[in-house]
């Protein structure tokens, strides 16, 4: 399994959650492969590189996770930035 395919499951997964619902990576690895424990390290990387591009999410007790998390992370549609220019 490649990373681009990891990265691709990680959208795809991502794109597919009700708005306000977060998924583990976990669901990811499992629907990949019947052994998806060794696909855990990878798929941690891979979503911290995805939330570093804004392209997902990853939080941690409810709040965005730092650039290494340790423990257990949740994967969410990007964050809304607040867009109000009001002067």
């Amino acid at each position: 399994m490649t990373d681009d395919d990891l990265r691709g499951a990680i959208l795809a997964q991502v794109a597919r959650l009700r708005p306000g619902t977060t998924c583990c990576p976990s669901q990811v690895a499992r629907g990949l492969a019947a052994d998806w424990r060794p696909l855990m390290d990878p798929l941690r990387r891979i979503a911290l590189d995805l939330a570093a591009e804004g392209r997902i999410a990853v939080t941690q007790k409810g709040r965005p996770a730092g650039p290494e998390p340790r423990g257990p992370i949740r994967l969410a549609p990007p964050l809304e930035e607040d867009t109000d220019v009001s002067p």
